[in-house]
């Protein structure tokens, strides 16, 4: 089965995000905003044990941490995807490295940027347009991030929670 690990952020956030995805993502019907932590891998039910496990224990060794948005960005040329950048906080990315190790060590396809989407798989033309507009929208957002999820995919492409696991000691 396919898993994956993210962040979901506020509704507040989610809803601001859904209503440039709704238009510029063909994937908004699919999984809700999110910040991936780690991308979609294969795992059988043997494995999946041992990563909940080591999972969990990631999530119990760190504290909570904010994020702050305050800019669009984009991944042309390498692809055209248009996002809303997380400024890049050390936990994040400490999150992000140890969901890459132990048993949940894969292969990274691309260096970690961690971002919201809003927009993929657009023509050039469409690309360049879109982003100029988006980069004109005034966005300062900061957020508490207590919590992150395991996800499956479902066969019709879907993506659904497995587990949440919230960040810190004694929880």
């Amino acid at each position: 089965m396919k898993y994956g690990i993210a962040i979901f952020p506020s509704k507040n956030l989610q809803d601001k995000v859904n209503s440039y995805r709704k238009r510029y993502d063909p994937h908004y019907a699919l999984i809700a905003p999110h910040i991936t932590l780690k991308e979609p891998y294969e795992a059988t039910e043997e494995e999946l044990q041992e990563q909940l496990s080591y999972i969990s224990s990631i999530a119990k060794s760190m504290d909570p941490f904010s994020i702050m948005i305050n800019k669009v960005g984009s991944f042309h040329p390498v692809n055209n995807v248009i996002y809303l950048k997380v400024n890049e906080a050390g936990e994040i990315k400490a999150l992000h490295d140890q969901l890459y190790s132990g048993p949940l060590d894969h292969q990274q396809p691309y260096n970690f940027v961690p971002h919201l989407t809003l927009g993929q798989k657009l023509s050039d033309e469409e690309h360049s347009d879109v982003l100029e507009r988006l980069r004109m929208i005034d966005i300062e957002h900061e957020e508490r991030i207590d919590r992150f999820q395991l996800l499956y995919q479902l066969d019709n492409g879907s993506w659904t929670v497995y587990e949440t696991f919230r960040l810190g000691k004694g929880v």
